[in-house]
């Protein structure tokens, strides 16, 4: 796993690297027999299975270390394994309880306090060892699990899709997640990015992999572990673009690079989410979040789903895998393109990016009405990734605080706003729509502007007063103000997919099509119940400028809707706090981020 910094630790941003656009493909390549319904069990049988008894693994010479894909899954039969993973208050720890459906009968089951500690997976979940050719043990490791890893079915009558999210949050601030592997699916245990690549040199190996015990007796998992035929192949870059090959995919980036960016890599993710599977070339909203570079080629297989704060969460993607492919454009743009991967009946690869919702054909006519009518509650999440910068060649001389920040939506309803452009304005007349128990569109109401943001790592229509960031002074009285206020929404990261009407599976995750182009005539942005909007700590407008201030203590404010705008369920609960120390001297600023509560991330 990542880890994330301490207490009282001081920071400072390094020029981001550019993330890496990410995706994974799995199709589980076994055949289980359905169960026998005479015999089946009121809960869920849970199985280890490996889809091949071998695997063949790159190491690469520029970037040395192997992912340790083995391709092993755990399957659910019987019923789907459910877990259920919420925090009461950042005050609280993280809980975990187990679902148990049967019909219509619904129980739950807690599971051992302290068992996991975030919302990224199933701590210590597979026991890998791997031996050389001469029968030494060369690895020992553990591995987490996340239940909604890249995933398959395992027999023909399995639902067509899986109901469960497809992947698990990692950001900091999450506040309730929904895990599982549908009846008659098999996740891939694999901890995919989140665990570390290993050393091992070109060469045969064993792999043996299993399920520890702690888990074996709480989900009453068989003791069967698997053997995989390991080969390690060296590869270089140089020989790959030697071959003139055109078509690769994408590979990890390293750990030591993943860990000296944070994944700090932008709205990127706005920016540097990867095409979806039969998207045409990236445009510019790709290009923030671009690699310098194509990277080399992955396996076939992959683990762990894409989160939807891919390139902009503090943490990298999951790593990309088989479909993907890069075509080099230049050193700082690139053109995407797939093989035909993605959701189908039996198979969910996690490699969809959901594309936007479109605008209504025409704007509202009639009277403007705001209904009687479930409406969203938008809430900020507390600031993160805090660094301080010296505004590099841009801003010479000058110091800077830094964040990400996110706005989410708690539901009941999911916010929608369409923007419409008059031919010749250059600002788009924004509305928002209101819809009753039924999805029907009931009413509407003219809320503000939407804006053309052409500075890169942006370059698309931003809705106006959807936030606004404050450093407040010790007092918590104003010092600065961003100037950012204008966003353009999507659904970046699944911040509770247990509040009401949570979407599992929401649109418009995908920016390079989710806030449209220059010449767009209009544009539908939404922001659905249990998601919310981050924007990274690198994009222009997500700091303060910090020069002529004093050390001490300062709250970086996070605050949704600042012209009560839109309407909600509740304009009270709009304000997130994050609390800051600033020293150092002119040029050479720090800032130390005390834990918030029990959540103890920069």
């Amino acid at each position: 796993m990542m880890t994330r910094p301490q207490q009282g630790r001081t920071h400072r941003l390094t020029r981001p690297s550019i993330a890496i656009a990410a995706a994974v493909a799995v199709t589980a390549g076994v055949v289980a027999a359905a169960p026998d319904a005479k015999t089946a069990e009121p809960t869920p049988k849970l199985s280890l299975i490996a889809a091949s008894t071998s695997v063949t693994l790159d190491s690469w010479k520029d970037d040395p270390g192997v992912y340790l894909d083995l391709g092993t899954y755990l399957t659910s039969e019987n019923g789907a394994f459910e877990l259920k993973v919420t925090r009461k208050s950042y005050k609280d720890p993280v809980v975990a309880t187990q679902v148990l459906r049967n019909g219509k009968k619904t129980t739950t089951k807690a599971l051992p306090a302290g068992l996991v500690k975030d919302f990224s997976g199933l701590p210590g979940f597979a026991q890998v060892s791997v031996t050389d050719a001469a029968g030494k043990t060369v690895l020992k490791q553990t591995e987490a699990f996340c239940p909604n890893n890249a995933s398959g079915r395992i027999r023909p009558d399995a639902p067509a899709q899986s109901k469960y999210p497809q992947s698990c949050p990692v950001n900091p601030f999450t506040l309730g997640s929904v895990w599982g592997v549908e009846n008659g699916w098999a996740s891939n245990t694999y901890a995919g990015y989140y665990a570390k690549p290993v050393q091992l040199a070109a060469g045969t190996y064993t792999a043996k992999i299993s399920v520890t015990k702690k888990y074996r007796d709480l989900f009453g998992i068989a003791n069967k572990p698997q053997t995989v035929k390991v080969t390690v192949r060296e590869r270089s870059w140089e020989e790959e673009e030697g071959s003139g090959s055109t078509a690769r995919s994408a590979a990890p980036q390293s750990a030591k690079s993943a860990a000296g960016t944070q994944g700090h890599t932008g709205h990127g993710g706005h920016e540097g989410h990867q095409q979806a599977a039969d998207a045409p070339a990236a445009s510019a909203h790709a290009a923030h979040g671009a690699p310098a570079r194509p990277e080399a080629p992955a396996g076939r297989t992959t683990g762990a789903t894409p989160t939807f704060n891919v390139g902009h969460g503090p943490y990298p993607p999951a790593p990309p895998a088989l479909p993907w492919a890069l075509k080099k454009e230049s050193l700082q743009r690139q053109a995407f393109s797939a093989a035909k991967v993605g959701d189908r009946p039996g198979q969910t690869d996690g490699s969809r990016q959901a594309p936007a919702a479109k605008a209504n054909a025409k704007r509202p006519t009639g009277k403007a009405t705001v209904p009687d009518v479930p409406k969203p509650d938008l809430r900020s999440l507390p600031a993160y990734g805090i660094t301080v910068n010296d505004g590099y060649e841009e801003k010479a001389g000058r110091d800077y605080l830094a964040f990400s920040a996110n706005v989410w939506n708690a539901g009941p309803a999911k916010l929608v706003v369409d923007g419409f452009r008059s031919p010749g304005k250059e600002l788009m007349d924004a509305y928002q729509y209101f819809y009753d128990a039924k999805g029907k569109q009931v009413g509407y109401t003219p809320t503000g502007t939407m804006e053309w943001d052409p500075r890169p790592g942006h370059e698309h229509w931003h809705f106006t007063d959807f936030a606004s960031y404050r450093l407040l002074k010790a007092d918590k009285k104003e010092s600065v103000r961003s100037g950012k206020e204008a966003f353009c929404l999507a659904n970046t990261d699944a911040v509770d997919y247990t509040v009401k009407n949570a979407n599992w599976h929401p649109d418009n995750t995908d920016l390079s099509t989710a806030c449209g182009q220059e010449n767009s005539i209009s544009v539908r942005e939404v922001l659905d119940v249990g998601s919310g909007d981050t924007y990274t700590q690198d994009l222009p407008g997500q700091s303060f400028d910090i020069t002529g201030l004093p050390n001490g203590t300062y709250y970086i404010q996070v605050l949704a809707n600042p012209e009560n705008r839109l309407k909600e369920t509740n304009h009270k609960n709009n304000s997130a706090l994050r609390k800051v120390v600033l020293g150092g001297k002119k040029g050479a600023r720090t800032v130390t981020v005390p834990a918030h509560e029990l959540v103890n991330a920069n």
